[in-house]
């Protein structure tokens, strides 16, 4: 049976934790509005769908104990995250010093937003640690229910990752609405940027022990 008592504080502490998501997204929606901010969202729990797959079809503790491909996926965030964190710093440097318009679409449109919090999402080894080491915490009873099991509680923290992401988004999305000053702008940029250098080396220095 599932522990749900237990399972839903906890998985709102889980996604209510700032990190490399929950601030692109807040990112996205006071550089683009709400709209373009929750089709980023949507790519990101299109990724944790692949991630939760992963635990329900059993390969999620085999790679989860895997050195290497946790060494690979680890990397790859690392160069992600960085790269993410250079093109704000970069966003940042183009900046005009006089006000720009408000909060403008995304250039190459929505999908680079989606694909964006997808990559993210897919290449941060701590990601598949969560689903792998917290959802089974929660299960219980006759083992040939533990996948069902497995699968309901992955879809309810969709809805839980949902619900927090829509927090951030709103937040961004109130922030965006007061017509930032292009000086101000360009600080959202460098904050973005440093944040997101600074996660690239926490997960660099990360063992994943």
């Amino acid at each position: 049976m599932i522990n749900w008592v237990a399972f839903v504080p906890a998985a709102l502490v889980v996604s209510m934790i700032p990190g490399a998501n929950q601030l692109l997204g807040l990112s996205n929606a006071v550089r683009h509005g709400a709209m373009y901010a929750l089709a980023g969202v949507l790519g990101r729990l299109s990724a944790f769908v692949i991630l939760i797959g992963l635990v329900v079809a059993g390969f999620g503790t085999m790679l989860a104990t895997s050195t290497t491909a946790l060494t690979v996926l680890k990397w790859f965030g690392v160069a992600y995250l960085a790269w993410i964190g250079i093109a704000s710093l970069r966003r940042a440097a183009r900046q005009p010093v006089v006000q720009a318009d408000d909060r403008r679409p995304a250039k190459k449109g929505v999908w680079p937003v989606v694909a964006g919090e997808f990559g993210v999402a897919l290449s941060n080894p701590k990601a598949l640690l969560l689903f792998a080491a917290f959802l089974p915490q929660f299960t219980g009873g006759p083992a040939d229910q533990v996948n069902v099991q497995l699968a309901l509680l992955g879809a309810a923290y969709l809805l839980v990752e949902l619900l927090v992401g829509l927090g951030y988004i709103g937040l961004g999305s109130r922030i965006g609405a007061t017509g930032l000053p292009a000086r101000t702008r360009r600080g959202v940029d460098l904050g973005s940027g440093l944040c997101f250098l600074g996660l690239a080396g926490l997960l660099a220095a990360d063992d994943l022990g």
